[in-house]
């Protein structure tokens, strides 16, 4: 069955089981993208010792997966209005298991980041439909429910990650080393596959879409001008062309609004609606997703490598330390959709940026007074602060971006949230370049390496919090209760109800 996002079209019925099915699946491609993220993360020591990598082939096995995914998110996002979310989400995920393949056979550094590349452009595709066919799929009244589903995945994601990169590195499996962590997509990528074309119900836009070429183009090319010198910037010593590219970025992406304005007025087929940023949840909720994304970018990288170097902890004490982390994430997030944000409203996410903040100074204050003979007990009181924070941020504010999007416009929307934070994601990763690497030095005897590595941990630390402060100050821009999906108004009045009756239970 194929149905068009119009307010009359036919949707999965209420009592209907196959769209619980089809919300298993696509939570499960989520999950498996935010996986492979972490995994990757906990396990970039051990690659940059195995194969021989230098920093900056680091830190493109992480943006490179970041640039990739940030320019064909958008592109992917229309794709699915224009050919069926199914469908692309089904190419979405072969694609991304083949290139999960690429990434585990890799022989060299170089084909490693190239495969890397390929599994975030084909992510691109996948991911933007998750958000999309939920959208599509599920009455204005059930969404908060399925966000609050989607936040818990999200620290699910982050608590099996590490622990699954961790394991798996630390096993050895076959003689493989870190590859397993890429091998282990290909039975959740096949049964996502076979699963999907069987229970997911196909949608798109109710008219006739073309994809915009043009602005394609000018998204890639913006992107890639901005993040290109931004990560290389430092290794080749930050050359005048790298600074005259980011700034000519900007004239870029001028170039994109106006030329999306002309396609809009001409054919109604721009790659970006631009009319959703007339939308003060959705243009509010992009700004903090940006920010945001910066912040994640930089803290995780440092992170893992402040553990596992400057600390020189095994993997598996790494991934084991995170855990505290992870959970409260978790936690958090379910709360936060089903009975914070509907109490409390705005509130509840300028108090997870400042909760979060608090984590960073506390540690930040440990890591300063212990050194490197800081211990994991330590760092659970920090962890469990800033999982906390983010897990009151992290659902509910895709839930405040997406609430008065035209469902028309849903694959448009759902990828220009996660382009915006991939884009500052992959900011964030160009940045360690300055706020870590660029303090610790370029080059290190063995005995200077611990102490210079955790000396830039704290460096870095400081700018995230100074991150977090500026998300609480944009986060007045959102608005105080995000609003319900306008569906009809006996759909609306229902909601209502039906909402009381779960706060009431």
């Amino acid at each position: 069955m194929t149905y068009t996002d119009t307010p009359h079209a036919p949707r999965p019925d209420a009592g209907d089981r196959r769209r619980w099915f089809a919300l298993a699946i696509v939570m499960t491609a989520a999950f498996m993208d935010l996986v492979d993220v972490t995994i990757v993360n906990i396990a970039i020591p051990s690659i940059q010792r195995d194969e021989g990598a230098t920093f900056s082939q680091i830190q493109w096995i992480t943006a490179g997966y970041a640039l990739a995914f940030a320019a064909g998110l958008v592109t992917g996002g229309r794709l699915g209005d224009i050919h069926g979310r199914k469908r692309i989400f089904l190419i979405g995920i072969g694609g991304f298991t083949l290139a999960s393949a690429l990434c585990g056979f890799a022989v060299n550094p170089e084909m490693l980041v190239a495969s890397r590349i390929l599994q975030g452009a084909t992510a691109a595709l996948m991911v933007p439909q998750v958000l999309s066919i939920v959208h599509a799929t599920f009455p204005a009244h059930e969404r908060g429910k399925v966000f609050g589903l989607f936040g818990a995945i999200v620290g699910l994601g982050a608590v099996s990650g590490p622990l699954l990169g961790a394991l798996l590195t630390e096993w050895n499996l076959f003689g493989l080393e870190w590859r397993p962590i890429f091998l282990i997509n290909l039975p959740v990528g096949v049964a996502g596959l076979l699963l999907g074309s069987r229970f997911i119900t196909e949608s798109k836009a109710p008219r006739a879409l073309k994809l915009d070429l043009v602005g394609v183009a000018l998204v890639t090319l913006a992107l890639l001008m901005l993040l290109y010198p931004l990560t290389r910037g430092r290794e080749l010593g930050w050359p005048v062309w790298g600074y005259v590219s980011m700034a000519g970025s900007l004239v870029v992406f001028g170039a994109l609004v106006v030329h999306e304005r002309r396609k809009s007025a001409r054919d109604g087929s721009p790659l970006i609606e631009l009319s959703l940023f007339r939308v003060k949840s959705f243009a509010a909720g992009i700004a903090v997703q940006t920010v945001f994304g910066v912040g994640l970018g930089i803290f995780f990288l440092v992170w893992t490598l402040y553990l596992q170097i400057g600390l020189g902890w095994s993997v598996l004490r790494a991934g084991l330390t995170g855990v505290p982390f992870s959970l409260a994430v978790s936690a958090a997030a379910g709360m936060s959709v089903q009975l914070l944000v509907p109490r409390y409203g705005r509130k509840v996410l300028q108090a997870g940026a400042l909760v979060m903040a608090a984590g960073v100074l506390i540690y930040l204050w440990e890591a300063e007074r212990y050194g490197q003979s800081i211990d994991s007990w330590q760092m659970a009181l920090p962890l469990v602060v800033m999982g906390v924070g983010m897990g009151l941020i992290v659902a509910p504010l895709t839930d405040a971006v997406l609430s008065e999007v035209p469902r028309e416009h849903a694959g448009s929307a759902s990828g220009l949230i996660n382009t915006v934070m991939q884009m500052g994601n992959a900011l964030g990763l160009g940045l360690v370049s300055v706020v870590f690497f660029g303090v610790i030095g370029e080059r290190l005897a063995p005995a200077e390496v611990g102490p210079a590595f955790v000396n830039g941990f704290q460096h870095a630390l400081g700018w995230v919090a100074a991150v977090l402060v500026v998300i609480f100050l944009l986060m007045f821009a959102l608005p105080k209760r995000p609003a319900q999906h306008v569906e009809g108004a006996a759909e609306e009045s229902s909601a209502a109800v039906e909402k009381e009756r779960e706060l009431v239970s």
